[in-house]
């Protein structure tokens, strides 16, 4: 009988064919206490399953070296350097050892309670990025206890399905059926084993939007979703599956003609992809001759290709907080951050960059001060982005430097984020001057920087014209705009359907942005996840936008929209939406 499981699409396309089940390791851990004199025991148990994942990962990345050439390989490299850094993290291997010392538990018992203490923090994280890191936690934790119970990597060794069905068929004429891997999580490692394996799809019970998983999968353009909680629970092992990733959907045990149905969808998408991709080198001019232009969200080097090769025409955001992801307190230098930001201006081969500095919050483990009595705050509110850099003057000046050197190599564009006072303005551009100057007295090389504000909250909307005056251009973060102006916590399930970019208030203080650049001469971008929406790229146009930053995945079909509209129809259907008083009519004057 078939039925289905519901997650979230995180990147398009359809796969079809038998599960493949990776059940979680954590499901089965022996909980027992040790005598006083087996303590040490355990304690060298657990330094030897660490440092065997360690060495599995060193030889996953040593293998990498001859890979680099290819799509998605890079990526998993850098993401394999943060299990290394979770791997050797004092917090959890110390409170592990805790835990074996004074309550005298086993040490696998020990390694998930301290994953369940530090999973916590990650809960309590604003960012959504670095929140999201609890999966690489996680993962790391369910490599250590393979290890010690002897479990092989889930996906090295894939079962092989049984004889092929008069459904088979359907798919193909050979025997050769597809499979799908259905997992709790998957971490880098076993992405690498994935991508060289013969799986076709994946679906995993955790991740978000910005999970590494997520990650991992657009860069590689594989069908997937995530977040589909128990399904690998109820999928049993070489059962039929169809992954629709566009609608987030696993659909189980399907009828013959839902495989028919999805079999002609999945080549459907194929050519529909081919045909995309032909529109990687024309120009986005919409039908009445303006000009539109799109550019790539980022987060390390190695994404640049993917950028270039969707053609995009620069990067509108260098997200930096991932260098400073996971470090406890060993926050890069400047050099470590100037080779990353030289890499990428250099890989982007001439075309702009936009860097945004660190954004990050007192909450957040990279803290170094942390600053003690906060933890009742609501983060969202605290001490992040440019308050904490503002709060910490030898990081922010370490940052400008390597941000500035970097644009003596190609243009670089400085971003900063969550702005709303006057005051966080100057002080902000006088640490600029102030890093000039010391890159002066150093004798060191550094080009000419144009210097933006993020639009991300309300009462910066609202002063935008105050803004214009000091900034070169802006960028509406429209994830925090919304988030602050309907004062809903995208992390809490119980109002996340508030959360709603069609709201009156929100689409007003986006217009409101849009023409105050217009009328400055000074230009407006948008690089939240609105800006990679296909639905809202009309109302975009509509609303005056000409500037988008967005996935480089995302960039082609927003290409196509683009191609297809005429501004200036689009403008009263735009002004329509703004006088609706609600998000429901405002949708029905936009379609």
């Amino acid at each position: 009988m078939s039925f289905s499981v519901h997650g979230i699409a995180v990147s398009s396309g359809v796969a079809i064919g038998r599960a493949v089940l990776v059940a979680s390791s954590r499901l089965d851990v022996a909980h027992y206490l040790v005598e006083p004199d087996q303590v040490q025991f355990e304690i060298t148990r657990l330094r030897s399953a660490r440092d065997t994942v360690v060495a599995e990962i060193g030889k996953v990345q040593t293998s990498l070296h001859e890979l680099t050439d290819k799509e998605g390989y890079l990526e998993l490299s850098a993401l394999l350097d943060v299990h290394r850094m979770l791997l050797q993290d004092e917090q959890l291997t110390d409170g592990v050892k805790q835990w074996i010392l004074d309550r005298r538990y086993n040490a696998e018992w020990a390694l998930t309670s301290q994953l369940d203490v530090v999973a916590r923090q990650f809960d309590e994280m604003e960012d959504p990025y670095l929140r999201e890191r609890k999966g690489d936690l996680e993962q790391v934790v369910e490599r250590m206890l393979r290890v010690m119970r002897g479990v092989a990597s889930p996906v090295s060794q894939p079962p092989v399905p049984s004889r092929p069905t008069s459904q088979d068929l359907l798919l193909d004429d050979t025997v050769d059926v597809p499979l799908v891997l259905v997992a709790h999580d998957l971490s880098p490692a076993d992405m690498l084993q994935f991508k060289q394996s013969v799986f076709a799809g994946f679906v995993t019970d955790v991740g978000g939007k910005t999970s590494h998983t997520a990650i991992v999968a657009r860069s590689m353009d594989i069908p997937a979703v995530v977040g589909a909680r128990s399904a690998s629970q109820i999928v049993r092992q070489d059962d039929w599956v169809i992954i629709d990733g566009d609608a987030g959907v696993l659909i189980v045990d399907p009828s013959p003609i839902m495989l028919a149905e999805y079999g002609f969808k999945q080549r459907q998408s194929e050519v529909e992809r081919q045909r995309l991709n032909r529109l990687r080198n024309t120009p986005a001019l919409t039908l009445d001759g303006q000009k539109i232009e799109l550019l790539a969200n980022i987060e390390r080097p190695a994404d640049a290709a993917g950028a270039l090769r969707v053609g995009a025409v620069g990067v509108g955001l260098f997200r930096s907080e991932f260098l400073f992801m996971g470090r406890q307190g060993n926050l890069p230098d400047e050099e470590e951050q100037f080779r990353t930001y030289k890499a990428t201006v250099e890989a982007m081969e001439g075309l702009p960059v936009t860097i945004r500095t660190v954004d990050v919050g007192a909450d957040k483990p990279l803290d170094r001060s942390s600053r003690g009595g906060d933890d009742h705050l609501n983060p969202a509110l605290g001490l992040r982005a440019i308050r904490w850099s503002l709060a910490e003057p030898t990081m922010f000046l370490s940052q400008l430097r390597a941000i500035l050197r970097a644009s003596a190599f190609g243009p670089v564009h400085l971003l900063i984020p969550m702005l709303a006072h006057v005051s966080e303005i100057r002080q902000t551009l006088a640490f600029v001057d102030r890093a000039r100057g010391q890159l002066n007295a150093r004798g060191q090389a550094y080009g000419t920087v144009k210097v933006g504000a993020m639009i991300e909250v309300p009462a910066a909307a609202l002063m935008v014209d105050v803004f214009l005056r000091y900034f070169d251009f802006l960028s509406i973060g429209t994830n925090d705009l919304i988030q602050y102006t309907l004062a809903i916590d995208r992390v809490d399930e119980s109002v996340a359907h508030l959360y709603d970019p069609m709201h009156p208030a929100v689409l007003e203080l986006m217009a409101r942005t849009i023409a105050a650049g217009h009328a400055q001469g000074k230009p407006v971008s948008v690089c939240g996840e609105l800006a990679g929406d296909v639905q809202m790229t009309r109302l975009l146009l509509g609303l005056g936008l000409r500037s988008f930053s967005m996935h480089p995945s995302q960039i082609l079909a927003v290409k196509q929209q683009v191609l297809r509209s005429d501004t200036a129809k689009l403008k009263p259907i735009a002004e329509a939406a703004l006088r609706a008083e609600e998000p429901a009519r405002a949708l029905e004057a936009l379609r």
